[in-house]
Formats: structure tokens, sequence, C-alpha cells
């Protein structure tokens, strides 16, 4: 009973030495922070982060929190990390101005682990940068013309396989089946059907769990892509060893795809890329490749069939390119120029569903924006959201209208799907590409409905349809 007695007072003590030092002894806090909280311990405000997209409606964290601040930055604590948000198209400017100055590119520890470094001395940060600096041969303007005939040829055969001969189909795993495939044929020339679709599934998984709470146990999402992640290195490294054996016996053409590339291509320093580098980079490449083009594919098919008067103008616009061209002749890169109402449409979808909803940003020092201080090693995060649904930067912001987009058309800073500054996606074009040849060939054969009006909507990390999008087709008569 006494030592109970003595157990009980000295957990009391204890307990009330903690509150007094918490209460009178707080950790030093820089002056002049943004205004915000940190959440939780530990998970911060990351649950809710998350949790809004998971609902469908993302912008809510950040549109809640600029109310309750009147604050374009605010702070907060996500994916473990204390991090400032930065709002509006100033915010946009300021860090896509500021790039390798003032802040870095960052990645949650989720990527680093989901795509480890082959090379023990740097991380997956510095591997982009590098891969950077590769790409601009692959997608300049010349290169790009020639992957329009690719392109088209893909999607006839995807559009017959998977479209052709059904009364309704499940369009986001076709868009993303469509926009996997022509990333496998221009990146590693992977073309057959079979071939891509053993990649496909792993693909679905390591995208969902590569923006998630780090917790890897059996089951969660992030388990789930380090599995992936680790299946599809092993395919990416048979590919490359037996692309290296046929370049060296001339079964294969050094200019074919970026793996040739890679593969052909030295450093600074002379030195050539060890296979799991370039299986590592393929990887990021066929996860950028594919996945935000998709999700633009599938809301093209959605805003569309909810939109008749767009479509209308759409098919109006390609259907003169189609009755242009004679019997088997390609699309080329002429006819993509002349889909500027298309263009125009698939901004707007890009606009109201942006694949890329934001990204991490990294402060290289302590410097001051719009009063506040932000401190060295914080992360920023910039939303697409705090502009394109802003009044302030689009006039009925919720309205489809793709008249936007006519002319200078936005605001600089305010339209940012493809992000902005140094770090602007360097597939740009290419994805603009892969989208108009989708359209061209979606509109021409059908019309649709939408078989679930209200579907919901869930950001995971990219915008989904809740029930992958049952459309019921209606071709058109020959």
């Amino acid at each position: 009973m006494e030592l109970s007695y003595v157990s009980l007072l000295s957990a009391f003590v204890v307990a009330v030495s903690l509150s007094l030092h918490f209460l009178f002894f707080k950790p030093h806090k820089p002056a002049g922070l943004p205004p915000g909280r940190t959440g939780w311990p530990v998970v911060g405000e990351s649950l809710e982060f998350l949790s809004t997209g998971w609902k469908g409606h993302p912008e809510k964290f950040i549109f809640d929190r600029i109310a309750r601040y009147s604050s374009s930055v605010f702070r907060t604590h996500l994916l473990g990390e204390r991090a400032a948000v930065f709002c509006g198209a100033a915010g946009n400017k300021f860090l896509f101005s500021n790039e390798n100055k003032l802040v870095r590119a960052w990645w949650p520890a989720s990527v680093d682990k989901v795509f480890p470094s082959s090379s023990q001395s740097s991380s997956s940060q510095e591997e982009a940068i590098k891969m950077r600096r590769m790409l601009p041969t692959f997608f300049k303007p010349e290169a790009l013309q020639r992957y329009v005939g690719v392109m088209d040829h893909i999607a006839q055969r995807h559009f017959a396989s998977g479209w052709e001969g059904k009364d309704e189909v499940l369009v986001f795993p076709l868009s993303k089946h469509y926009t996997f495939w022509v990333a496998c044929r221009l990146f590693v020339s992977v073309e057959d059907p079979a071939h891509v679709d053993r990649f496909a599934a792993p693909f679905g998984e390591l995208a969902s769990g590569l923006i998630s709470v780090p917790v890897d146990l059996p089951g969660t999402p992030f388990n789930k892509a380090i599995k992936a992640s680790n299946f599809i290195r092993k395919e990416l490294l048979e590919i490359i060893k037996r692309r290296k054996v046929d370049l060296s016996e001339g079964k294969a053409s050094p200019t074919q795809d970026i793996l040739s590339h890679m593969l052909l291509t030295s450093d600074e320093s002379g030195k050539f890329m060890h296979e799991l580098d370039i299986a590592d980079k393929i990887l990021g490449l066929l996860i950028g490749g594919h996945d935000t083009a998709s999700s633009a594919c599938a809301f093209v098919v959605k805003y569309l069939a909810e939109l008749p008067q767009i479509y209308q103008g759409v098919y109006k616009e390609q259907m003169e390119i189609a009755n242009s061209k004679k019997e088997g002749e390609l699309l080329n890169w002429e006819d993509i120029q002349k889909m500027k109402y298309s263009w125009n449409v698939a901004c707007e979808v890009l606009r109201l569903a942006p694949p890329l909803q934001g990204a991490f940003r990294e402060a290289l020092s302590d410097f001051m924006y719009n009063g506040f201080t932000i401190p060295k090693g914080w992360k920023i995060y910039w939303s697409a959201n705090s502009t394109h649904i802003n009044p302030d930067c689009f006039p009925e912001p919720k309205k489809f209208d793709p008249s936007r987009f006519e002319g200078t058309g936005p605001a600089p800073y305010t339209f940012v799907p493809f992000g902005g500054g140094p770090r602007m996606c360097p597939g740009k074009e290419y994805a603009r590409l892969e989208i108009l040849v989708f359209m061209h060939h979606l509109v021409k054969r059908f019309r649709w409905e939408k078989i679930i009006p209200d579907e919901k909507i869930v950001v995971n990390p990219m915008p989904i349809p809740a029930k992958g999008l049952p459309v019921r087709l209606y071709p058109h008569k020959a």
C-alpha cells in the first residue's frame, strides 16, 4: 500500500514538473512567423490536408486557412515537416522566380523511399536535377513532331481494342492505359499490349502511395507503392540489359527512344550511367509521362459529357481535320496546330481539375515574405487551386469557359497546371500532344453520357473519378 502511495505521489510530481516546464519554458520560436497552427503532435495537419483531397475538395484546406488568418501565406505542419503555404499569383511568382536562390525543390520522405536513388551519394532530388538536364533533347520541337504519328498510331489501336463495339466503358482505366502505352512506346519502345499491361497495375499502386503517410506496414498505400516500385525496377532492368545487347548488335537505333539516349550519353566527366540509375530515371519518367495526362484525358470526357455545346465545338474542329486526311493518313504537327479550340477546352479542364495539385519547395536560408519570416529548412507548399478557383484570378471560377484562354490568356502565374519557372514540367508540350490526339479520336468516334451523373471525385494525389467514370457510348453513324 505504501509503495503504491509513493508511486502515485512520484507520478504526480513528474506530471506537475512537466506541466510547469511546458508552461514557462516554451521552445524558442523565430519571430514574425506567418499565422497558422501546427496541429497534432507528429502528424501535424497532414491528415486534414490529405483527407480534404480524399473527400474531393483539396482546395478546402487552403481556402479555409486563407479566410481564418486573413493571409495569403500561413504556417502548418505537413508530412512530418514544418511548412508555410504560399497562396495566389504573388506567391507563385515569388517561388518560381527564386528557384535555386531562396528555395529549391523538395519531396516528402515517402518519395525517397519509393524512389530510392541507386547512387548512395545523392538523393532523388539531386537525381531529378540530372534528369532534367537530359530531357530537352527528347522534348525539343523537332523530336515532338516525330511523336505525333506514333501517338496517333497507338490511339487508333487503343480505341479499336478498348472502346469500339462496346456500349459502356470505364473511362479512367482506359485513359491510363492509353497514356501509359504511349509512354512505354516512346520512352522504352515497349509496344506489345501484353507487356504494357504487365506494367500497368503496379504503376497505379505506385502513384497512389507516392504522396502518402509514410507508414510501411502491410496493406498501406505506402507499402504497396514500395513493392510496386521494386517490381517495376526489376522489369526495367531486364529491358535495359536486352537493349544494350541490341545496340551492340545493331538491332536497335541510338535515337529510337530515351532509353537508347541514356545508355549512349555520358556525363561531363565521360562516365556513363549505371543500369540501376537508368532504371530509376525511366521509372520516374513513366510516372510523370502518363499519370498527369491520363487524369486530364478522363476529365475531358467528364466535362464534354456534361457540356454538349462545348462538345459540339470540339467535334466541329476535329471533324474538319479528320475530313482533310486521306484514308490511313496519320495526324501530323500541322494538324495539332489547328486544334486551338480543343486545346482551350483542355486548358479549362486542367484549370478545374489540375493533375498537379501543387508542389513543395525548401527554404535555402531565412528570408522575408509579405512581412513574415520563413526560416531556413522550412518546407513551402504552393497550390494550383489557390489561383485556379480564385475569383480574383478567374471570374466565376466554377464556370467552364474555354474563352479564358483566347488571345493572351490568363494573367501570369495564375494558370499553373504544369508548375512554373525553372521547375516547369519539361513534358508540357508532350502532354499537349497526347491529350489532343486522344480528343481527336474520341470525338470523331462517339457521343457519350455519364452513367453516374453526380459521381464523386477523389484527389489521391491526382483527381480521380471515384467509380472510374463509367459512360454509355453512342457511335457516330458512318
